[in-house]
């Protein structure tokens, strides 16, 4: 397999381009508009354009069950695909609406199909609520109500929220964790683009699994990846992908969403097959894009084991 000779795309691009999730696009009622959060969306328009939640989970699904294939070019010329299998790491959700409010809104729309789902929530404490994870989740990530709603205004309410610590191998695909964690928050489902605050995000690890054609050994290909990608509408038309190389024009009113990585960090970056660019670029983007990440975790003040583990063994 070789590479076309028009293509201009490093390594590091089809990896960020091939991961981007697309997802379907829709338009809110004119009714909801006059609604919106004024502080998220300080901007007038007369058409908003949102995604479902839904949709973007299903935008991993196939990427959960055979992997996402990333084009990678040799120094021979030569191309293999290289396949990558994304796990949650990360997430946090934040919405307009206080998490008991959420919770109790919840528990009354599926009371009728699961009475004893609904009965376990009106027994716990809403710290309770907000603080359950799977056993390998981190207790890191728990965030107070108290000091919750002393910032609403400008983060929101946290609705949801998981930290990975299992090891790689202890993990299951990212449309599968979803899904179980979907049957106790429903919203995980339901929820828009539109509902969420400026400072919802998820964070995606990307571990290989093989490459086509197999038979060769690079140490390059079991290098994994961390993408940092917001969940908010209001960082919908920031042009956080315009110096890609591919992106000659802007997107398209009702074309799908696209949900770019605005963070990254990486764990057995050997070599020099993810740093193809011969100008140096694709070096300068990595430090960038870490660096990024770096600030955004900072400044919510949260813990998040992928990244300070990949940030102490960065190389």
């Amino acid at each position: 397999m070789t590479m076309e000779k028009g293509s201009m795309q490093s390594n590091l691009d089809c990896f960020l381009n091939c991961t981007t999730p697309l997802v379907p696009s829709q338009f809110l009622a004119k009714s909801e508009i006059r609604n919106l959060n004024r502080l998220w969306h300080p901007w007038e328009r007369e058409k908003v354009e949102y995604f479902k939640l839904a949709d973007l989970w299903n935008c991993f699904d196939e990427w959960s069950a055979y992997g996402a294939g990333i084009p990678i070019r040799l120094d021979t010329g030569e191309t293999l695909v290289q396949y990558y299998v994304p796990y949650l790491s990360a997430i946090q959700i934040f919405t307009s609406t206080s998490p008991a409010n959420f919770l109790r809104e919840e528990a009354e729309s599926v009371c009728e199909m699961r009475d004893s789902f609904s009965d376990s929530l009106s027994e716990e404490s809403e710290n309770e609520k907000l603080s359950r994870w799977d056993g390998c989740s981190s207790e890191e990530g728990v965030v107070e109500q108290d000091s919750l709603s002393r910032t609403n205004d400008r983060l929101g309410y946290l609705y949801f929220q998981y930290f990975e610590r299992c090891t790689p191998y202890g993990r299951v695909p990212l449309m599968d964790k979803i899904n179980g964690f979907a049957e106790r928050y429903p919203g995980l489902m339901s929820l828009r683009s539109v509902d969420l605050s400026p400072a919802s995000w998820m964070a995606v690890a990307w571990y290989p699994i093989y490459h086509i054609p197999m038979g060769r050994t690079i140490k390059d290909l079991l290098t994994c990846f961390l993408t940092f990608h917001t969940l908010s509408s209001s960082f919908q038309d920031m042009d956080l992908e315009d110096d890609m190389e591919n992106c000659s024009r802007k997107r398209k009113e009702g074309e799908n969403i696209s949900l770019p990585p605005f963070g990254l960090a990486t764990y057995k970056m050997q070599g020099d097959v993810w740093i193809s660019d011969r100008s140096g670029r694709d070096q300068e983007r990595l430090m960038s894009l870490f660096s990024v990440a770096d600030s955004w975790l900072k400044q919510l003040g949260v813990q998040h084991h992928d990244f300070n583990y990949m940030s102490i063994r960065r190389g």
